[in-house]
């Protein structure tokens, strides 16, 4: 279903309108940036004291509260490097090329995105739109225009100051979905006495020395975090809903390479004693247990009158993922899809947004939204999607093509990058612990990086032979 590139002079003027943007991560500073070329007044308003939303690392964690639920926002932990190749993690126009002096690896640490981000802010002269240090408290309808469109009422806190109030035309909610944990039923989990933590409160591996480690969780923060930790613990039991899929062969081989790294079925219950059951009966005594379960959708500052709703992490209704029928355009989320390109799909996002909010692109009537929203939610269900996967992309590169194109004209997405994205993730899925490293790409992705300026990238280490050397495997020192 499309909306439509409006020809009419009717349509609303939307130039001398206020957007309020929530969140300045990728998916926020996106929406300023699009707005802002579409030539709307823009405010973002960011909690933290930086931009970068996730990728402003924090080594504060959730304090006396290690399950997460303590509001600190990013979930970075130190030794992180980038999963996906840094010539694909730029925006369309303004490449995530190496800086002087900075880490030039295709996956490089997680600060050399901040300092990408921190550029895109520079280049694009954003950051005169943001108020850093700012906490949205409340977004709720004001009473609406004399035309009857809607109006918002943004109450935030500067600095823990007093609160102000203002009055906005449209809000974009863009503040990312990994921030408030996720986490299981397991029977004894309340009141287990020894130390549980969820992966977002995770930072450094100091205090697991010498521990026996339950990683509850077999993706791929799991598999990275069980990497990092069989170093410093005596014991690494990582336990699975399934001990098959996409991670199976990345998996065998970190069970082939370490006697500490141990892999279980789903845990049944915590025992008071310090063990952990699982379903086939064995056990063992754990000095700590780590979640990594993922995160929920959460917007608790937001009042929509039920409009828009979080149901077992499906947020909607809305229309392609950004607009809820209803509330549209003056209410709209940048961010909410999972498993795609970043910050490719969240711009192609933004630019659509930007668009319709200047009058340029008209949606359909607001029913006609919500039965596409319907159609697409039973297809999914048909399908066998759980709910809470609803807004999974599942890194389907032809669908956010198509996406971007039909939505707001985004180009499409060059055939060597989509070919780079996919040996990755294949690269991956074949062996987490080398991937980044141990690569080796074909004629049209050399070709790409040629014709566009990539290569020659920084050396990579010569890991086996390293390897032999030291009695150790390839991989050892991928963490920068």
């Amino acid at each position: 279903m499309e909306d439509k590139i409006s020809s009419s002079s009717s349509s609303p003027d939307w130039s001398s309108k206020k957007v309020c943007v929530v969140g300045a991560g990728l998916a926020g500073l996106a929406a300023a940036r699009e707005l802002r070329q579409e030539g709307l007044d823009v405010t973002v308003l960011e909690q933290s004291s930086g931009v970068g939303g996730q990728w402003l690392f924090d080594t504060a964690t959730d304090g006396g509260d290690p399950l997460g639920m303590a509001g600190v926002h990013s979930s970075i932990y130190a030794s992180l490097r980038l999963n996906s190749p840094r010539e694909i993690g730029g925006f369309s126009d303004f490449p995530f090329r190496p800086a002087a002096g900075g880490d030039a690896r295709r996956y490089p640490v997680h600060g050399e995105l901040l300092r990408y981000i921190r550029d895109v802010c520079d280049a694009f002269g954003l950051m005169d739109a943001v108020r850093l240090n700012t906490t949205v408290l409340r977004v709720a309808m004001a009473p609406p225009r004399r035309d009857g469109s809607l109006r918002w009422t943004v109450r935030s806190k500067h600095d823990g100051e007093v609160e102000m109030e203002e009055v906005f035309d449209a809000v974009v909610v863009a503040t990312g979905h990994y921030s408030q944990p996720r986490l299981p039923s397991i029977d004894g989990m309340d009141t287990w006495r020894r130390r549980q933590l969820h992966s977002h409160s995770y930072r450094v591996p100091d205090s697991i020395h010498g521990e026996v480690v339950v990683i509850v969780g077999c993706s791929v923060s799991g598999a990275e975090l069980a990497l990092e930790l069989r170093r410093v613990a005596k014991e690494v039991h990582l336990s699975a809903k399934s001990t098959g899929g996409v991670m199976a062969s990345a998996m065998s081989k970190m069970l082939a390479r370490y006697a500490n790294l141990h892999l279980h079925p789903q845990i049944e219950h915590l025992c008071d004693d310090g063990r952990a059951v699982f379903v086939d009966g064995s056990c063992v005594v754990a000095d700590t247990v780590i979640y990594c379960t993922g995160y929920s959708y959460s917007f608790p500052f937001l009042e929509t009158e039920g409009k828009v709703t979080v149901d077992d992490n499906r947020v909607g209704p809305l229309f392609e993922h950004v607009f809820p029928p209803a509330l549209a355009p003056s209410l709209s989320f940048v961010g909410i899809p999972a498993k795609v390109i970043l910050p490719r799909f969240f711009e192609a996002q933004a630019r659509w947004v930007a668009q319709v909010l200047s009058g340029r692109r008209t949606l359909p009537p607001p029913e006609e939204m919500l039965r596409a929203v319907e159609e697409y939610n039973r297809a999914k269900e048909a399908a066998g999607v759980p709910k809470r996967r609803t807004h999974d992309l599942l890194l389907d590169l032809e669908y956010c093509d198509e996406y971007g194109e039909r939505t707001c004209g985004f180009p499409r997405m060059e055939q060597w990058k989509k070919e780079l994205i996919l040996s990755s993730i294949s690269d991956m899925r074949d062996d987490i612990e080398t991937f980044r490293d141990d690569y080796h790409d074909s004629d049209l992705v050399s070709d790409g990086l040629r014709l566009n300026g990539w290569t020659p990238l920084a050396p990579r280490p010569q890991e086996k032979d390293d390897a032999d050397e030291e009695g150790g495997v390839p991989g050892e020192r991928r963490r920068g």
